[in-house]
């Protein structure tokens, strides 16, 4: 078994992409600039910005339809990502 943080592979597949994705947006969402912007919204942008590339890095040829549904799945990943987060969030108080 070989060590590894991640791979374009693991960003494919739900868990990686939303751990992904919760970890970048909660690092970032504070950050000048990004301040302003819905932590909802921009965990979606990054979640586009993690999905699209992976999906090009792992697949033999990219098509149209494929970029498609980078966008659907950005938003379910977005979704539990900022949900989790305020799940866990909840539990702490």
């Amino acid at each position: 078994m070989t060590e590894h943080f991640f791979t374009w592979g693991d960003l494919v597949t739900y868990g990686g992409a939303v751990m992904a994705v919760l970890i970048i947006t909660e690092f970032t969402k504070d950050l000048p600039g990004i301040r302003k912007i819905p932590t909802r919204i921009w965990a979606y942008l990054v979640a586009l910005v993690l999905l699209v590339p992976a999906a090009v890095f792992t697949a033999d040829t990219i098509r149209a339809e494929d970029v498609l549904l980078c966008l659907v799945n950005g938003v379910l990943v977005a979704m539990a990502a900022v949900g989790s987060f305020h799940s866990v969030q909840e539990q702490l108080k």
